[in-house]
């Protein structure tokens, strides 16, 4: 099954110079990508795409790509979560995200859509800024990490971050999206 997303050819990924599917979403993906590197100064090694993260919820489990991890001094200091629509929608589940995706609170989560993005504070969920501009420099990103703190979450909280994605990202799914795997 190709999923629901019209594949319009193939495209060379910005990061790691593979051949991809181009589809609206992936040009989208790839312009954000683009945007942290020749922008705000991340250098290539330090985002990583497409990795798989584990989501559970009672009997039933699922792998979920997380759309951009970016690292420092090995790390992950910043997610990016893209979901088309309405960023504010995608709140939620980039926060529950940003709690799996590390064995601690990943502290910066940026929710975009590829026009707009809102930057949160993966502590607390409080928006830090909007619009590209809002986007940490890396610079700015290791000066906000720099207090080394990476407090680690309890067991209810990331099974709850697990429900939540699972609820948001799997079982509302469409049934032909292939981007997510059941388990």
């Amino acid at each position: 099954m190709t999923g629901h997303h019209l594949i319009l050819g193939e495209m060379i990924d910005f990061l790691t110079g593979k051949t991809i599917d181009d589809s609206h979403d992936e040009r989208l993906r790839q312009g954000v990508a683009k945007y942290l590197v020749q922008q705000k100064g991340y250098d290539r090694a330090d985002i990583r795409s497409g990795e798989k993260i584990l989501v559970s919820c009672g009997e039933k489990s699922a792998l979920l790509p997380l759309d951009f991890r970016i690292s420092l001094h090995g790390k992950t200091a910043m997610i990016v979560k893209y979901g088309p629509g309405s960023v504010l929608t995608r709140h939620q589940p980039a926060l529950a995200l940003s709690r799996l995706a590390a064995p601690y609170q990943v502290p910066i989560v940026v929710v975009t859509n590829g026009h707009d993005v809102d930057v949160l504070s993966g502590e607390n969920g409080r928006r830090l800024g909007e619009g590209f501009g809002a986007v940490p420099s890396k610079q700015r990103l290791m000066m906000l990490v720099s207090d080394g703190t990476w407090p680690s979450l309890p067991e209810k909280q990331i099974e709850m971050a697990s429900r939540v994605l699972y609820a948001y990202e799997i079982d509302d799914a469409c049934p032909c999206d292939n981007t997510v795997c059941r388990l």
